[in-house]
């Protein structure tokens, strides 16, 4: 017979005992519902991988290679920049920033694009011609800034170097450089009759390259032009992004090696009678696009006999707008070798 005061010993005994079982099912049930829970979710990303899988196979691959895992991952971080920099733009917007373009065209910019680039073709010993185009029409000094800040055009002579190089021609040129300053001298061109095809591309190209205007043109230097109507009739082609301009011809091609035009790729053309459509060179105007394109490809383009046809050859494969304006188109005094372009 056990006594009271063993009996409550027991119970005590009884009662601590179940203290750590209580404790111990708590955790496995803890246990049991948290490793549950992440076999869910890995459930969850097995369905999502495998269903992923059968749509890369369906397309014909195998599984995502760790490239497409990167390129996948770069492509995310791409589209965030993205995201910002256009974030960024609207903001600039909205706080009164505007393109480059934009401000030239409404006029706010305080640097105007040029309307044109106008490059005189010369030679050694043409100053008389050139110091005649200065009093008539080009003017000099502060009356040639004004033109180009006031009307938006350039002009310029144009001119090589000497076969021999730093001789008498080049150092009267350089001088007459000092005194005026309208000059553009080509240092790697040699000045020769029969290289005047290349030296209207270097012409194109160089001013293409240094000036931004709307419009390029070369111009013999017996020419006279009216400087506020060549700009007007430039004016009402602004609109057309490739536009080639001037008195359109169709010359007859020579074969005879002593005939004055003679045309030694004469076999080239068609019937051989006759160049495709071409401006005149006494004076033509392409756009700002087409000069550009001379600058890009300058090294590849052919060049023929003549600048006019070579010009013209480089724009028969381009979406290029032909315009015929016949105030190009010269009256031509032979006594005087000179044309006179009139636009009134």
């Amino acid at each position: 017979m056990q006594s009271r005061g063993s009996s409550t010993r027991l119970s005590g005994m009884t009662y601590r005992s179940r203290i750590p079982t209580l404790l111990l099912f708590m955790f496995a049930t803890f246990s049991t519902i948290y490793v549950a829970g992440r076999l869910w979710q890995d459930a969850e990303s097995r369905v999502y991988l495998i269903k992923e899988l059968d749509r890369i196979t369906g397309l014909g691959q195998s599984a995502i290679s760790v490239d497409d895992t990167l390129k996948i991952i770069a492509c995310r971080e791409q589209h965030k920049k993205l995201s910002a920099l256009q974030m960024e733009l609207a903001a600039a917007r909205q706080e009164g920033f505007s393109s480059k373009r934009s401000t030239e065209i409404d006029g706010t910019s305080s640097k105007k694009r040029p309307l044109a680039v106008v490059g005189i073709l010369t030679s050694f010993g043409r100053k008389g011609n050139r110091d005649a185009i200065r009093k008539a029409w080009m003017g000099t000094g502060a009356e040639l800034k004004r033109m180009e800040n006031e009307k938006g055009i350039v002009v310029r002579f144009v001119v090589g170097r000497s076969a021999n190089r730093g001789d008498s021609l080049d150092k009267s040129i350089d001088s007459e450089n000092r005194q005026h300053n309208d000059f553009i001298i080509l240092d790697n061109h040699v000045e020769a009759a029969e290289e005047l095809p290349k030296k209207a591309k270097l012409f194109f190209s160089h001013a293409a390259d240094k000036w931004d205007a709307e419009f390029y043109a070369k111009v013999n230097d017996d020419v006279y032009v009216n400087i506020d109507a060549l700009g007007a009739a430039l004016t009402a082609h602004l609109d057309k992004p490739r536009v080639y301009i001037g008195c359109m011809k169709s010359g007859e091609v020579f074969s005879e090696a002593s005939h004055r035009w003679y045309e030694p790729d004469w076999w080239k053309f068609g019937d051989k009678k006759s160049y495709f459509r071409h401006a005149s060179g006494e004076l033509y105007v392409i756009s700002r696009a087409l000069a550009k394109f001379i600058l890009i490809n300058r090294s590849i383009l052919r060049t023929y006999a003549h600048d006019d046809v070579s010009v013209g050859s480089w724009f028969l494969g381009l979406d290029v707008k032909h315009v015929n304006e016949g105030k190009f188109c010269c009256s031509s005094w032979a006594y005087m070798c000179r044309c006179l372009i009139s636009f009134t």
